[in-house]
């Protein structure tokens, strides 16, 4: 996936998952480093990580969460709590959240807001990089959730800013711009009775605009934000491009119209305009309902009227030098929350990587190789180090040896075949069958009676009528059978023998209270003479029972089941003659649950039904209206 995307740093947002659910796939990424921030509560939710291609990049400090409070992997000491020299810095106060959301009680509630695993920050020496997954305007009861974040968002990033910091803002932030960044603008303010000003004056997106460069904010400025410190790197390369969307509304099938909203940003601060050389959407690739944003860097950078190599200050000081590694990375290079620290894959490697084994190198080859090849493996062991492990490996196995060695003398040993008895017993099973020398029991055999040639014997349901048919004909036949009257010599037996009986024997079925060892071994003189006797003493009596004749129709029982199990035929719609499809109401009422047939086709840019055009058009069908019209029709 990361060569498709041919990128060095990729941020994922919403990643749904728990710590549990990490695996080597997500985590041993073979010349990659990962970041996570994952919810600490709700499961299956929010979700923020961020890989890094170890030859091109490697981050100097990384933390988890916006505010500062949360707390490294094994330790106790929060990120805002480290040594200056650790810390990325810009942590929001508890004076600046108060004073700008006028409610204290939310502001100190800093760890409630980075609980969700919203956001993952990454210090390189070129700038700091915010990966955040900002709430959704879902309903109203996170609209105090959503602007709490957005307000932290805001501080740090300012407060970052005011240190004299590069940042580089990217992910889901959940908020459209302006009309250009929307489809449904113009219709979200007619159904919410609301004025220009009042859309663009909303709190979440009063607070994003003045952010932002050429953010739209009308009256006067927020305290704390009087001026805009990012620059909207994809706009600034497509001002004037319409549809440039990133989000489309999967239940709808919005996509393939194009009906959707731009709430995906990659932003900088104003010192890095001039560090891109390109910035666009990727809408063609699939697989989710958000598509990819990106931003290209230049190979060289200007920093402070002196341009240097986008590697040299991607990467802590003295790795690299006009593009070209000098040392290579170490374990003491990777920072606390890297994800391949995590004790469930710390000091392990990817199964892949155990089928391959590479030729020990040196120092000097190592360099060269990662400087031949950026998607080369980072992690290089110098050459000293394992020629002093090589040297350790003979006393090791001399220190096993004595340790086994000690172990046989203080253990009692079991009385076993020696080596020269196992071999005259395989010896041996080559000429001689297995069960001589297999104890064990063998297996039990199963045996399954076959029933004779020209026996009459019930066969299984032929037909679904068949399940609901009673079972007179066997209970008719069973009482026109002979029976052995009671007190004779032949009571203990239930005999029944058929009409034909002269002709063709059927084998006597016994009870097994009466003697079942000589009923088993009875000799057929015997069996003959018991016939003969129940025949004479009981002789059948006559009926006028006919026994109807059944006739096993296959296309009617194929027809049966077809109508049970076989998903009703849709109707079709009226502007395109195809057949529709079915969903259900979700929305809160009396039709909540209702299931309904509409149009196959996807909205249309308009985002509405359309009549006559190749989008969806006006059929609409409750489920319940249509199946009452094929039961009355009597066909599909």
């Amino acid at each position: 996936m990361f060569d498709i995307l041919e990128t060095d740093i990729v941020v994922f947002q919403e990643t749904k998952i728990q710590r549990k659910d990490l695996c080597d796939d997500m985590v041993l990424v073979p010349g990659w480093d990962c970041f996570f921030s994952l919810p600490k509560h709700k499961k299956g939710y929010s979700g923020v990580v961020i890989y890094t291609r170890q030859s091109v990049c490697c981050p100097i400090r990384a933390e988890e969460g916006i505010s500062g409070v949360l707390c490294p992997s094994n330790s106790s000491t929060s990120f805002s709590d480290l040594p200056e020299d650790q810390q990325v810095g810009g942590y929001p106060t508890l004076t600046q959240a108060s004073d700008a959301l006028d409610s204290t009680s939310l502001a100190t509630d800093f760890v409630t807001l980075d609980s969700e695993g919203r956001c993952v920050i990454l210090e390189f020496p070129a700038f700091v990089l915010l990966g955040v997954y900002s709430p959704a305007n879902r309903d109203e009861t996170r609209d105090d959730f959503r602007l709490g974040f957005l307000n932290l968002l805001d501080i740090r990033v300012r407060n970052l800013v005011a240190m004299g910091k590069r940042v580089f803002l990217t992910g889901d932030l959940n908020i459209s711009k302006e009309e250009l960044d929307t489809a449904n603008a113009e219709s979200a303010m007619r159904k919410n009775s609301m004025t220009t000003i009042e859309y663009f004056s909303t709190p979440a997106r009063r607070i994003f605009n003045q952010l932002l460069e050429d953010g739209k904010v009308y009256g006067e400025r927020d305290k704390g934000r009087e001026r805009a410190v990012l620059w909207d790197i994809c706009r600034g390369f497509h001002p004037m491009r319409k549809g440039m969307f990133t989000c489309w509304e999967q239940k709808v099938n919005a996509r393939p119209g194009n009906f959707g909203a731009r709430i995906d940003y990659v932003l900088c601060s104003f010192s890095m305009k001039d560090w891109f050389s390109d910035s666009n959407i990727q809408e063609g690739l699939m697989g989710s309902d958000h598509c990819p944003v990106y931003a290209t860097m230049k190979d060289v950078i200007a920093i402070e009227t002196a341009e240097v190599t986008t590697k040299d200050v991607m990467n802590p000081p003295g790795m690299f030098h006009q593009g070209q590694r000098l040392q290579a990375l170490s374990a003491k290079d990777m920072l606390p929350l890297s994800g391949k620290l995590i004790p469930e894959f710390d000091r392990r490697q990817s199964i892949r990587d155990m089928f391959k084994r590479n030729p020990t190198l040196s120092m000097d080859q190592s360099l060269e190789t990662t400087n031949q090849s950026e998607t080369g493996l980072a992690m290089v062991l110098p050459s000293n180090t394992i020629r002093d492990l090589d040297a350790k490996i003979p006393t090791l196995k001399a220190k096993v040896a004595d340790y086994n060695a000690a172990e046989d003398l203080s253990t009692p040993k079991r009385p076993g075949p020696t080596r020269k008895g196992i071999a005259a017993l395989l010896d041996n099973n080559k000429s001689q069958p297995l069960e001589k020398h297999n104890n064990r029991p063998s297996k039990r055999i199963k045996l399954v009676s076959t029933p004779p040639a020209g026996s009459n014997q019930t066969k299984g349901q032929q037909s679904l009528r068949g399940f609901f048919k009673s079972k007179s004909r066997e209970a008719t036949s069973s009482a026109n059978m002979p029976i052995a009257k009671e007190g004779s010599p032949d009571s203990s037996l239930s005999t029944l023998v058929p009409d034909n009986a002269n002709q063709q024997r059927a084998p006597i079925t016994a009870s097994t209270s009466s003697m079942p060892s000589k009923i088993a071994s009875t000799s057929a003189d015997w069996e003959e003479d018991i016939t003969s006797r129940s025949i004479s003493k009981s002789p059948p009596r006559k009926s006028n029972w006919v026994e109807p004749i059944s006739v096993h129709d296959p296309i009617e029982s194929k027809e049966s089941w077809s109508k049970l199990f076989s998903k009703p035929v849709a109707p079709r719609c009226e502007g395109h003659n195809e057949p529709c499809i079915s969903l259900v109401t979700k929305k809160s009422g009396i039709n909540c649950g209702r299931s309904f047939w509409m149009c196959p086709r996807p909205l249309g840019p308009s985002g509405a039904k359309e009549k006559g055009s190749q989008w969806r058009c006006q059929s609409f069908i409750w489920f319940s209206d249509w199946n009452s019209k094929v039961d009355q029709t009597g066909s599909f």
